[in-house]
């Protein structure tokens, strides 16, 4: 059986392709060149220039035929171009679910069917499986790396030929494993950056995307008091402190953004706070939709643990979902992804 492996340059990708090989299958790896920005050269950055040739190297050293794909046109208008306008509106994106949801995946697929391979594998850390009902996402087993979060947007159809050979194993194991191989990738760090911004700031890249990010508007506090003035929604998000360029004996956070009348609203912790909102963009895993409130954990964010909510539809095909206890700053255009146990019944978009 043929298996088409992302290698993205990183140690994880190398050692997924490593484990299909040991498992029998005839590994292609298969690397995505996603932007112009040809003197990207950094090897932390995923999918840079410096990777694709880290992933080449990688592919010699098991014997296993490499191709490039080139998707940049699709990169661009699917996850640069959104990634650009979401923050330019005040909403705060994540590019790397945007580049899952409309490149990874469908990309590797069309790569497969043109190879005549039977899956596609990644090297992220979550587990798949199917109920003979329908196929089913779950959590990786080390808490510290499980990137399920990011995979909530998978259709049954990329879950049905998706593998994720390191969805039992510990970072630790992966990198030792690489190790003992002697691969380029062994000892890479993790990537950090937002790929296509590499090792500059985000809001410098937004600036050089439009000037329409410069757009400046009052910022005021909960009760409506002007207390200063903001550079442009692009370069503020709920929940933050630093850069507001405002006077106060208090820490003051980023409350919300009202982005009809282009104002920041600053408050206390306490106004960052949230126990409802809602969600839209819903993709389903566990089950075909939502008829009914559930109980269920959600994760408003990848780097924090779940909590319980209640999670109910609303005709407008969106949810509400209700927090047991306040958490700190869900920001609309960040993604809700709702978990049963260790299984994700799907997410969507906050708003």
């Amino acid at each position: 059986m043929k298996a088409i492996v992302a290698m993205s340059g990183g140690v994880d990708s190398s050692v997924a392709a490593y484990l299909l090989q040991k498992q029998g299958y005839e590994v292609i790896g298969v690397s995505f060149e996603l932007w112009d920005k040809r003197d990207l050269q950094d090897s932390n950055v995923c999918c840079s220039v410096e990777t694709i040739r880290l992933a080449k190297s990688v592919a010699d050293k098991l014997k296993i035929k490499h191709y490039s794909v080139d998707v940049r046109d699709t990169f661009y208008t699917k996850v640069v171009e959104e990634f650009c306008e979401a923050y330019i509106t005040g909403i705060t994106p994540n590019p790397c679910i945007l580049c899952n949801k409309h490149i990874k995946f469908s990309f590797l697929l069309e790569k497969a069917d043109q190879l005549g391979a039977d899956i596609v594998a990644t090297g992220h850390y979550a587990r798949t499986s199917s109920d003979k009902q329908r196929f089913l996402l779950k959590k990786g087993p080390d808490p510290k790396k499980d990137q399920s979060y990011v995979l909530y947007v998978m259709k049954q159809e990329e879950l049905a030929r998706t593998v994720f050979p390191l969805g039992e194993m510990k970072k630790e194991e992966t990198r030792k494993i690489a190790l003992d191989l002697g691969l380029a990738t062994a000892l890479r760090a993790e990537s950090q950056e937002i790929c296509f911004v590499g090792d500059d700031k985000y809001e410098n890249f937004i600036k050089g995307y439009s000037d329409k990010s410069l757009h400046p508007g009052p910022i005021i506090d909960i009760k409506g008091n002007k207390i200063g003035s903001h550079k442009g929604l692009a370069f503020y998000t709920i929940g933050q402190r630093k850069g507001l360029g405002i006077q106060s004996l208090e820490p003051r956070y980023v409350a919300d953004i009202d982005r009809n009348n282009n104002t920041i609203v600053v408050g206390s912790r306490t106004d960052a706070m949230r126990i409802t909102f809602k969600v839209k963009e819903l993709n389903w895993i566990a089950v075909e939709s939502l008829a009914h409130p559930v109980r269920a954990t959600v994760k408003i964010r990848s780097t924090m643990k779940e909590v319980p909510a209640t999670v109910s539809p609303e005709p407008d095909e969106t949810v509400s979902v209700e927090l047991d206890e306040p958490q700190w700053a869900p920001a609309p255009g960040q993604s809700a992804v709702f978990y049963n146990e260790d299984t994700v019944m799907g997410g969507g978009i906050i708003f």
